[in-house]
């Protein structure tokens, strides 16, 4: 059931097309996307169906939840099969990359990182820049499944230690451990969240 007094009604996943060596990941991704559709949320992801991403979109869809998918032209066949995008209840096929990050930003109210490779990593990243920036206050989080992003949370300390993160205050994601835990997490940092959502036209605009 959702709760409507929290302004969360979608998270966007951000994850690897391909399953990596821990069966863990895939599990995980299957039940975020699980967690994500009894919540009444919708899924706002990049669109892949193979791999993790594949296992979220699973995961939502099989348990009656609503999901969009966000794909450049040019990986429609590298991270999908046009057959399996057509069971995505919105799919939404962009012109590049630059395009498709900016659509999932605007689509969602959250954003979670479960273990992923270099694209993964770069959006996660991307999300963090722009809220160091000011540009929005949405719940960002690490699914630190089996510990997979220490070292990333090791070198975001390094770097503030060493004087590189300015108003570090605004770059302080969530790292959770228990992907049962994620939901609640990303309500109770919105509810405790004063300010501007982002998203908005204008906010797009500048980022």
């Amino acid at each position: 059931m959702t709760d409507d007094s929290v302004p969360i009604r979608s998270i966007c996943v951000y994850c690897g097309s391909r399953p990596g060596r821990d069966p863990s990941h895939m599990a995980a991704g299957r039940e975020l996307g699980k967690n994500i559709a009894e919540s009444g949320l919708r899924l706002v992801y990049g669109g892949g169906t193979k791999g993790i991403m594949g296992a979220v979109a699973s995961g939502v869809l099989s348990h009656g939840g609503q999901v969009t998918g966000i794909i450049p032209e040019f990986l429609v066949d590298m991270e999908a099969t046009r057959h399996s995008l057509g069971q995505l209840d919105e799919l939404i096929i962009t012109p590049d990359m630059h395009t498709r990050k900016h659509t999932m930003f605007e689509r969602a109210d959250a954003f979670v990182a479960l273990p992923g490779g270099i694209g993964t990593l770069e959006e996660i990243v991307e999300i963090m820049t722009w809220g160091q920036l000011g540009r929005h206050e949405k719940p960002m989080v690490f699914a630190n499944i089996n510990g997979f992003w220490n070292p990333m949370m090791e070198l975001i300390r390094h770097m503030t230690e060493e004087g590189f993160v300015h108003t570090a205050h605004r770059v302080q994601p969530l790292v959770i451990d228990q992907v049962a835990d994620i939901i609640p997490a990303i309500r109770k940092h919105a509810a405790e969240t004063v300010g501007s959502r982002g998203g908005e036209e204008a906010v797009i605009a500048k980022l």
